[in-house]
């Protein structure tokens, strides 16, 4: 899983919670940046080693933050792993919008045959309700772009408006 948080990440969590139940003395990374990307949460997570005397070990850097040294040396690094998490996000934002701009379409390949969408946009030009239109594809079972077996008013209006100006 990503290194731009911690929250959502079970394994950490596991982890930490061995080490806050004293059932393990350190964290063990393969990868400093791994752990965390965001100088926030990897400050946090020091504050809480040190105040409950637990540390993080980063193998691949051999550093252990319950030194003095290792602290000091992880901080650095982490700095560097949230600088280079900003400047991939700004790569990847500057060529999508290189992309767009190209005319490409960008996301996820449409799956919806167009006979359906077409169907969906001539029931709304009639004056057909968004819910009675999904109520009706769900009526005759008619499975969703993904796949699924219930349309929703929400989803007859992405199709609608995918194709908006």
């Amino acid at each position: 899983m990503s290194g731009s948080t911690v929250n959502g990440r079970h394994g950490l969590e596991d982890a930490l919670a061995a080490v806050e139940s004293g059932e393990a003395d350190i964290v063990v990374v393969t990868k400093i940046d791994r752990l965390s990307r965001s100088m926030r949460d990897f400050a946090k997570l020091m504050d809480d080693a040190r105040a409950k005397h637990w540390g993080i070990v980063a193998m691949d850097l051999g550093l252990d933050t319950s030194t003095p040294e290792g602290e000091v040396h992880a901080n650095v690094m982490m700095s560097f792993a949230q600088f280079e998490r900003r400047r991939i996000g700004q790569r990847t934002r500057e060529a999508l919008a290189v992309k767009k701009s190209q005319g490409v379409r960008l996301g996820r390949p449409r799956l919806l045959p167009e006979a359906i969408a077409a169907r969906i946009r001539k029931m709304h030009q009639a004056g057909v309700p968004m819910l009675t239109i999904a109520r009706t594809l769900n009526e005759e079972r008619v499975p969703t772009a993904q796949g699924g077996k219930a349309w929703h008013a929400s989803t007859v209006s992405t199709v609608l408006h995918r194709d908006a100006p």
